[in-house]
C-alpha cells in the first residue's frame, strides 16, 4: 500500500514510517521543513511538503494514497484550543479525499477524560469537545464515518516513551532538575498508562492493515503505573528528594502540567490485542527510565511536548 503519514518526522510518526517501510509499504511523509524532508528521504519515504494548515495539500496527498495515518499534532499548550481546531480541519480535509473509496484513515487521540475514575476500554466514547478540553480529532473521525469514510482511531497512552522522547516524562525530569525535587500529587497513587514508541508504531500498522471502520484501538502496553513510582525513579536518578504535593500546591511545582500530573488514567488494551494480535515487546517505562538515557542532556533538550 501507499500510505500518507502526517507528523511523519515526529517522535511517534517517524517510528510509524519505519514500521511501514519495514513491512514493504510505500510511505509518503508530510514535511514542513528542509530538515524534515531530508530525514524522510533518508528513511526511504517519499516527501510531501506542507503542513496541517495547508488543507488543499493534505487533500491532494490523501487522494493519491491507498490509506492515511494521521499522527501530526502541535502540543504547544499555550494555544491548545487553536491547535485542536487546526487538527479538526486537517482530519476533515484528509477524510474528504477518501470519502466513498473504502481507503482507511487512521487518526490519533489521547485518553484524557475518557473514563474518569475507572479503567478505560476501547468501547468508551470520549466526551464531546468543550472549552475545557477542545480536542476534536475523534469527533471529527466519527463525523467522517457517517459520510462513509473508513475512519478509525488509535488512542495513545499519555506516556509514549523511548529514544528521542520529548514529551511528558522529560518534562517531569526537567521540572525536578529546576525545582530540586521530584514531585507527585497527593499520595501518588494515580495511574498513568504507557507504551513504547516502537510498539505504538506496530499497532498503527496492524490497525491500518486489519482494522475496521469506526473502531478504537488502545496503544497501551502498561495499563497504569503509579505516578509516585515514576517520580521516585526520577528522584533517585537525579539524586533529589521525592516529595508529595497537595492539589493546592501542585501548580507551584508543575505549572500548567498540574492538572495532568494529578489525573488517574488507567486504560486497557485487551480488546485491541484480541482483535489485531498486537503484542507489545519493548521495555516498559520504568525500565526505560532506569536505563539512564532520559537523564542525558541531549535527551531532554526540549522540555515541552511538540508535534508527534
Amino acid at each position: 500500500m501507499k500510505i500518507f503519514v502526517t507528523g511523519a518526522t515526529g517522535f511517534v510518526g517517524s517510528a510509524v514510517v519505519q514500521e511501514l517501510i519495514g513491512a514493504r509499504h510505500k510511505v509518503i511523509g508530510l514535511a514542513r521543513s528542509d530538515a524534515g524532508a531530508k530525514l524522510l528521504a533518508a528513511a526511504g519515504a517519499q516527501v510531501h511538503r506542507g503542513d496541517l494548515t495547508d488543507l488543499e495539500s493534505l487533500r491532494k496527498a490523501a487522494a493519491a494514497a491507498d490509506g492515511v495515518i494521521h499522527t501530526g499534532f502541535n502540543h504547544d499548550f499555550s494555544k491548545f484550543a487553536e491547535n485542536c481546531e487546526m487538527e479538526r480541519r486537517a482530519v476533515e480535509a484528509l477524510g474528504s479525499a477518501l470519502e466513498g473509496s473504502d481507503r482507511p484513515l487512521l487518526i490519533t487521540n489521547g485518553l484524557a477524560l475518557l473514563a474518569p475514575g475507572r479503567t478505560a476500554t476501547e468501547e468508551d466514547t470520549p466526551p464531546a469537545p468543550s472549552t475545557s478540553y477542545p480536542r476534536a480529532s475523534e469527533a471529527a473521525a466519527a463525523a467522517l464515518v457517517a459520510r462513509g469514510v473508513r475512519a478509525s482511531v488509535v488512542r495513545l497512552a499519555p506516556s509514549v516513551h523511548g529514544d528521542g522522547d520529548h514529551g511528558f516524562v522529560p518534562l517531569l525530569i526537567n521540572l525536578a532538575r529546576e525545582k530540586g525535587a521530584s514531585a507527585y500529587v497527593g499520595d501518588g497513587s494515580n495511574r498513568w498508562p504507557a507504551v513504547h514508541r516502537l510498539d505504538a508504531a506496530n499497532l498503527y500498522r496492524l490497525a491500518l492493515e486489519n482494522g475496521a471502520a469506526e473502531a478504537a484501538y488502545h496503544g497501551i502496553a502498561e495499563e497504569g503505573l503509579l505516578f509516585r513510582d515514576i517520580a521516585e525513579v526520577i528522584g533517585r536518578r537525579l539524586n533529589v528528594p521525592v516529595v508529595a504535593k497537595s492539589r493546592g500546591d501542585a501548580a507551584n511545582h508543575f505549572g500548567w502540567f498540574a492538572m495532568f500530573a494529578g489525573m488517574d488514567l488507567p486504560a486497557s488494551s485487551q480488546r485491541t490485542r484480541d482483535l489485531l494480535g498486537w503484542q507489545p515487546k519493548q521495555a516498559g517505562l520504568i525500565a526505560d527510565l532506569e536505563h539512564g538515557r532520559y537523564f542525558e542532556p541531549k535527551q531532554n533538550a526540549q522540555a515541552a511536548p511538540s508535534s508527534r
